[in-house]
């Protein structure tokens, strides 16, 4: 059987051509949170890194539903906070966490956080995921726990602990809070942060039922280098992609 074409993200050469890209994503990723229930009164943001201007970021209005957002709502935020583009204004939590996360990994082009459920309660164990499953293991020894709650994040210095806490990984369980996750694209993150919430719903239900099995480290190592890469990440989103645009078209405005 011959071997199938593989999918690629795409390339660009043009900076407002990939900026609109990263905004249809972004948009996109907001309304699947909204389909999956991620949507917590004012909390939750996914940000894009501009790539014009490589210290500013798109992220969510304050305050608006996730479900109802379109590209042309986006708002552009500068290293200082300032609003440059987007008449809306910007969760403080947001700035204060995503500023820092962007600044301290220029590698990442998105970074995406919400209150969901599994997720915060998993986050009140205080624990790392287990290699439990396949898709768990996208995490071995690829995520951390930041493990000191002192409240809603309002200070820029608290977000650099919790991008400390991140390091080089591709996410962060912040204990009593919630989950974080970046990437290098949008696709990325917002898909490690919907497989990362999935891994913690599954995990919650193993422990509830019984003892679970783990899967030995060797193979839990194998596992995450067989569906832990970036480009993994960037394909998970796919499917996810064309599914909302195809039903709800009117986010690309």
């Amino acid at each position: 059987m011959p071997a199938s074409r593989e999918v690629r993200p795409p390339s660009f050469h043009d900076v407002a051509a990939e900026r609109l890209h990263r905004k249809r994503r972004l948009a996109a990723a907001l309304r699947i949170f909204a389909r999956l229930g991620y949507c917590e009164g004012v909390a939750g943001h996914i940000t894009a890194r501009d790539p014009g201007r490589p210290d500013h970021f798109w992220v969510n209005p304050y305050a608006r539903w996730f479900g109802r957002l379109r590209v042309s709502d986006l708002v552009l935020v500068n290293e200082a906070g300032r609003v440059v583009e987007g008449d809306a204004p910007v969760n403080v939590a947001a700035f204060a966490i995503h500023s820092q996360v962007h600044a301290a990994r220029p590698d990442c082009v998105a970074a995406a956080h919400a209150h969901s459920v599994a997720g915060k309660a998993w986050s009140s164990l205080g624990r790392l995921l287990d290699p439990l499953t396949q898709d768990a293991c996208v995490f071995y020894g690829d995520h951390a726990l930041f493990d000191d709650y002192t409240g809603v994040v309002l200070d820029v210095e608290e977000g650099k602990r919790i991008a400390h806490r991140l390091g080089e990984a591709k996410a962060v369980i912040l204990r009593n809070h919630g989950l974080l996750t970046v990437g290098h694209s949008v696709d990325e993150a917002a898909w490690w942060f919907i497989t990362m919430d999935r891994s913690c719903q599954a995990q919650l239900l193993a422990e509830a039922a019984g003892t679970p099995i783990l899967i030995d480290a060797e193979t839990a190592e194998l596992a995450a280098a067989q569906v832990g890469g970036h480009h993994a990440g960037w394909l998970g989103f796919q499917g996810l992609y064309e599914w909302i645009v195809a039903e709800e078209p009117d986010l690309l405005e």
